[in-house]
């Protein structure tokens, strides 16, 4: 009887590329861990330099490393976050004073920062989807588990929120779809536009991604029972950091 041919066996980087997630994945290597060198790989394995690059390029491009210029290569393990497209914006959520990111988060700890609050003349795509040339205008950046993840810039219109919490920092339990609730505009519909791209520069700085990391761009607009626009959100999310889920009946 014919015996199987034995497979050949892998590629040494292949291998090395095999060990180095194995630590990673049983959490011998913790996010944030610097992973050996190439002149470490060299001396271990009795490998050219060329073969260590590509065992740490295959973690990288599977995206459980990133490189750091003049640095060296590092563990990124992130649990991704699960965006849940409608249970997010439900209005339970937020009339109950709870906020868009409770649902997203699931008891994980995240921020806020780089808040800025300003009133301006509306780019031409959101005067267009708010009928309105005037806006408040709310920019911040989120981070969960101390990893900024997303940005986002919202617009409403200015006569809508003009001196209501809308135009502070704090807008209170429920955030601006409560107060917006509170003003007799409470949102009923959203229509979103999902899109992949590479950040622009400023991006890439304040979401700290790795090279060649994409993101995803969400712009949102929300609208009363009534169809008046109430806001329009552009988002900006690490796209290594997310899991978007929709759910639809036939």
């Amino acid at each position: 009887m014919q015996q199987s041919p034995v497979p050949p066996e892998p590629p040494i980087y292949r291998r090395i590329a095999d060990g180095l997630r194995e630590a990673i994945l049983s959490g011998d290597l913790q996010d944030g861990d610097r992973l050996p060198g190439e002149n470490a790989l060299m001396v271990q394995y009795g490998i050219a330099r060329a073969t260590a690059r590509q065992a740490l390029s295959v973690l990288i491009n599977e995206g459980l490393a990133v490189p750091k210029r003049g640095s060296g290569v590092y563990v990124r393990q992130f649990r991704p976050i699960r965006r849940h497209g409608s249970r997010r914006l439900s209005r339970e959520q937020w009339e109950r004073g709870q906020a868009i990111w409770d649902s997203d988060t699931r008891g994980r700890p995240y921020t806020v920062d780089d808040v800025n609050i300003d009133r301006e003349t509306a780019e031409e795509f959101v005067a267009r989807a708010l009928n309105s040339t005037e806006v408040w205008v709310r920019r911040r950046r989120y981070s969960v588990d101390g990893r900024p993840v997303q940005l986002a810039v919202s617009h409403f219109p200015a006569d809508l929120v003009e001196d209501t919490p809308i135009t502070q920092e704090n807008t209170g339990p429920g955030g601006v779809y409560a107060r917006l609730g509170d003003l007799g505009h409470a949102p009923a519909h959203f229509t979103e536009e999902v899109r992949a791209r590479m950040p622009h520069p400023h991006e890439t700085v304040q979401l700290d991604l790795p090279a060649g990391t994409p993101v995803i761009a969400i712009a949102r607009i929300a609208y009363t029972a009534a169809g008046v626009p109430v806001e329009v959100n552009e988002m900006v999310l690490d796209s290594a950091s997310y899991v978007l889920q929709y759910d639809f009946d036939s």
